[in-house]
């Protein structure tokens, strides 16, 4: 088991979202981009959900309001893909379709 450590606290500063990925601005200079695939939410989200985030923690970690997704910079550098159970998704796809037909 590997353990990510960081010589400095690496904070967000913007979100930027592309076709098949999202690009996270890094207060150290990087931009890391990831694969929406990984987040199951963020690929069902409309691009109106997908671009309404929120800095949390000034920075050390993104929130999805519209969907309820939150991923931390710290998991974003450790390659971590979204844990959500399967069960879970689908509750929340039910839910989203219930709230979409009123």
């Amino acid at each position: 088991m590997s353990t990510l450590v960081l010589e400095h606290e690496c904070l967000a500063q913007k979100v930027v979202f592309g076709k098949n990925s999202f690009t996270v601005y890094l207060n150290d200079g990087r931009n890391i981009s990831v694969p929406i695939i990984w987040y199951p939410r963020l690929i069902n989200g409309s691009k109106i959900e997908q671009e309404n985030y929120e800095l949390i923690g000034d920075g050390e970690g993104i929130h999805w309001p519209d969907i309820d997704e939150d991923i931390s910079i710290e998991g974003i550098l450790a390659g971590r893909r979204s844990g959500e159970s399967q069960n879970s998704l689908d509750k929340w796809l039910k839910e989203r379709k219930q709230k979409i037909k009123r």
